[in-house]
C-alpha cells in the first residue's frame, strides 16, 4: 500500500481557498523570520569581532582542564597582559589565533575529539599542546607527531614556558622573618604508590628520624591548608612523583618555599634544580650516599641554628611566585601569540622531545 500525502491544514478536504492562501503566507513569513534571525546572528558575531581593539587576539580553550568549569581570566588586571580574548566558546574556532589542547583531556577524548570543521582550520591558526604532568603520567604521546605548532609546559625549552613557580627580585625586598619552627620534617602526599621512588626513599628515611605525613595515608592538614601546616616544620620532603627534566612542581614552590621550610628534594638532578633556584636554598637526596646520612645531617641542622638559617640567605634578595592554575597559563599563551608575529612551525616529534 502506497503511503498517502502528508497531512497539513491546507490539504484538509473542504479547506477554503482563503485559508490555503493564509497558510502559504504564514509559511513564507516564518521562513523569512528564520533567515533574518540567522543573518542577525552572523552580523552580531562579525560586529563583535570588528568592535574589538586592534591587535587583540582570540585564544580558544578546546577542553577545560579536567572538566572544570570555564572561568575567564582577567589578564590585564592580574598580569598586565593586554589584547587578549580568552574563551571556551567553540563557535569562535574560525577566528581563533590559537587553540589550546590540554593533554590529559586529549588522551581522554582521543584524536576524534579534535576540531574537524567546518570551518576548516585557518592557515595561520596555532594549535598549542598544553601539559603540566610528567612524561610518566602523559599517555598517548606517540600518536601526536606533526599535529601541533607549539608546546606549553613546565619545560624550559617549551614554546610557551610556564613553570610551577619562580623567584624574582622585587623593587624593594621585604625583610624576611622566619616563622617559629616547632617540628622537624613534614610530607604531604595524595597519590601513594609503593612503586614510586619517593615512597621507597621515605620508607628508608623514616627509619632514622621522625616524619609527619599528611594526606591520603596520613594526618589531616591544619584547616585544610598546606602552607599553614608546613610552616611549623623546619624541613619539607619535596618529593616528585617521577623524575624528569625540569619537572619541579608546587611541592617545592608552594609546599616548601611558600611555607618557609627547607625543601629536601627528590626529582631531577641537582644541576637541574640550580637552573631555577640558588644552590644553598635546598637539600638534594643525591647529596648523601644513603638516607641514613641524610637523616644525620637534618638532625645536625636541627641543633645548629646558624647553619640552618643559611638556607634562607637567598630570601634577602628574592621573592617566591607560585603559578596560578589555569589563568596564568592562558594569559601567557595570549602574550606569546601577540609577540610571535607570523611565526609558524610544526612539532614533528612531540614524544621524543617531551620524554627526553
Amino acid at each position: 500500500m502506497e503511503p498517502g500525502p502528508r497531512w497539513s491544514p491546507a490539504a484538509r478536504p473542504g479547506c477554503p481557498r482563503r485559508w490555503r492562501r493564509r497558510w502559504a503566507l504564514l509559511g513564507a513569513l516564518l521562513g523569512a523570520a528564520l533567515a533574518l534571525y540567522a543573518c542577525m546572528g552572523e552580523l552580531r558575531r562579525r560586529g563583535s569581532a570588528a568592535g574589538r581593539p586592534e591587535g587583540e587576539v582570540t585564544v580558544l580553550l578546546w577542553w577545560e582542564p579536567f572538566g572544570r568549569p570555564w572561568r575567564p581570566a582577567d589578564c590585564r588586571r592580574r598580569y598586565n597582559i593586554t589584547g587578549c580574548l580568552l574563551s571556551a566558546d567553540r563557535g569562535l574556532y574560525g577566528e581563533a589565533r590559537a587553540v589550546l589542547f590540554h593533554h590529559r583531556d586529549l588522551a581522554l577524548h582521543g584524536a576524534q575529539g579534535l576540531p574537524r570543521g567546518p570551518p576548516p582550520r585557518p592557515p595561520r591558526q596555532l594549535w598549542v599542546w598544553m601539559n603540566f604532568e610528567s612524561p610518566s603520567h602523559s599517555p598517548g604521546l606517540r600518536g601526536l607527531a606533526g599535529l601541533f605548532n607549539w608546546t606549553m609546559s613546565y619545560r624550559r625549552d617549551s614554546d610557551v614556558f610556564v613553570p610551577y613557580g619562580y623567584l624574582y627580585e622585587p623593587p624593594s625586598p621585604r625583610p624576611f622573618v622566619l616563622p617559629r619552627k616547632s617540628r622537624l620534617v613534614a610530607w604531604v602526599i595524595s597519590n601513594w604508590n609503593e612503586e614510586h621512588a619517593r615512597v621507597r626513599y621515605y620508607r628508608q628515611l623514616k627509619e632514622h628520624l621522625p616524619i609527619d605525613v599528611y594526606g591520603a595515608r596520613g594526618m589531616a592538614l591544619l584547616e585544610g591548608n598546606v602552607v599553614k601546616t608546613v610552616s611549623a616544620y623546619k624541613f619539607y620532603l619535596a618529593f616528585e612523583n617521577s623524575q624528569h627534566t625540569d619537572y619541579i612542581t608546587e611541592k617545592l614552590w608552594r609546599n616548601a618555599f611558600a611555607a618557609s621550610a627547607v625543601p629536601v628534594v627528590l626529582g631531577p638532578r641537582r644541576a637541574n634544580y640550580e637552573r631555577f633556584i640558588p644552590a644553598d636554598s635546598f637539600i638534594h637526596v643525591d647529596d648523601f650516599p644513603s638516607p641514613r646520612l641524610l637523616a644525620t645531617y637534618l638532625k645536625f641542622l636541627d641543633k645548629n641554628k646558624p647553619s640552618y638559617r643559611r638556607y634562607f640567605a637567598w630570601r634577602n634578595r628574592y621573592e617566591v611566585h607560585v603559578t596560578s592554575f589555569w589563568d596564568e597559563h592562558y594569559c601567557k599563551v595570549c602574550e606569546a601569540v601577540r609577540t610571535a608575529g607570523n611565526q609558524l612551525k610544526t612539532v614533528q616529534n612531540l614524544a621524543g622531545w617531551f620524554e627526553s
